[in-house]
């Protein structure tokens, strides 16, 4: 009878213990349930007013709170359980690490939501957009170090949370100076990214939908992210940069004091053109053209060879996009009043 005690003593731990990991997964279970409700109805009230700060809250919560509604039930009733020593430590470390993983998460989604609510008050799709660059470029980059360092900073905390581990890392960093340079080396690239980063956010060489020109090709920049930037070239395509080649390389940016610009059009005609007429016309095409910002316009010769005379037209617009349409807008135009109005002075071809 006695030597089938601690077997009986033993079943019932284990009977207990199971009864208790179904109760945590009851919970958890729960708790998901009522974190689904609960981002159902803000949701649901967020809908009304699509670009308000409850549908922006909600966006980014979700997450996060994926993660702390089913954590919060499981402690709430893992200290009125009876479970075994030999699940408790493990369920616990897993708590813990879950607590660290949900405060880091929570803490780049409140960097997500400042950085969405100060958006708000800069636009860039408007003509004036230079502050408004600026600053969505400055929140940008500075956003995603900060989510660089919650996320470091995180994994550092969640391995000291290991005793075997703690000990490795610090016979590591007291005896290995040699593994602690090579993996200095390795992370060379991602630091200087990172400081490139840091410099881009304060000098702004770049922001957010600045007109460049890299490695031969025009585009616009579309993102600027912790490592690289991405350049929509006119043919759409996208060119993806490191952040450091807009440090250590030169490059054009077009829109760095003004999102304004000045642009050319070429025209060829003979000898025999009335150039007063003609400038005349191009005053008329400007002023016709809402693409036009009533700055820079002018006509004037620019070169002449043997059998033609080469007009430029000067003229300026509020962006690149409009400055591209007004170009092609004006060679149409006088190419059109020339062919009707001035055929004689079309060149010559042999």
């Amino acid at each position: 009878m006695n030597s089938e005690l601690p077997n009986e003593a033993l079943t019932l731990a284990e009977h207990n213990s199971v009864v208790a990991l179904y109760v945590l997964l009851g919970a958890v279970v729960i708790a998901i349930l009522l974190e689904r409700i609960c981002i159902g109805l803000f949701a649901r009230f967020a809908a009304r007013k699509p670009d308000g700060i409850l549908s922006a809250v909600v966006q980014r919560a979700r997450g996060p709170l994926a993660l702390i509604a089913p954590l919060a039930g499981f402690e709430l009733v893992l200290p009125n359980v009876d479970i075994s020593r030999r699940l408790e430590v493990p369920l616990e470390q897993i708590v813990v690490l879950a607590i660290i993983a949900s405060v880091a998460w929570g803490l780049v989604a409140l960097i997500g939501l400042t950085v969405d609510l100060l958006k708000r008050s800069y636009r860039i799709d408007v003509d004036d957009n230079l502050l408004a660059r600026q600053i969505t470029t400055r929140l940008d980059i500075l956003s995603r170090t900060a989510e660089i360092v919650v996320f470091i900073v995180a994994i550092g905390t969640m391995l000291t949370t290991f005793p075997a581990i703690r000990t490795i890392g610090a016979a590591i960093l007291t005896s290995a100076g040699l593994a602690g340079l090579a993996a200095g080396v390795s992370a060379r690239p991602m630091l200087e990214n990172l400081f490139a980063g840091m410099q881009i956010a304060l000098a702004q060489p770049i922001r957010v939908d600045d007109v460049v020109v890299v490695e031969g090709e025009q585009g616009s920049v579309k993102e600027i992210t912790s490592t690289f930037v991405v350049v929509r070239l006119w043919d759409l395509r996208e060119m993806v940069l490191p952040l450091t080649y807009f440090i250590n390389k030169p490059f054009q940016n077009w829109t760095l004091t003004s999102a304004r610009l000045v642009g050319t059009a070429t025209l060829f005609v003979n000898y025999a053109t009335p150039f007063d007429e003609v400038r005349t016309e191009y005053t008329r095409i400007l002023e016709n053209s809402p693409l036009w910002d009533h700055g820079e316009s002018s006509l004037a010769v620019v070169d002449v060879t043997e059998g033609a005379v080469q007009l430029r037209a000067l003229m300026s617009a509020r962006n690149s996009s409009d400055l591209f349409e007004l170009r092609c807008k004006v060679r149409e135009e006088l190419i059109r009043f020339l062919r009707e109005k001035l055929p004689g002075s079309l060149p010559k071809t042999a």
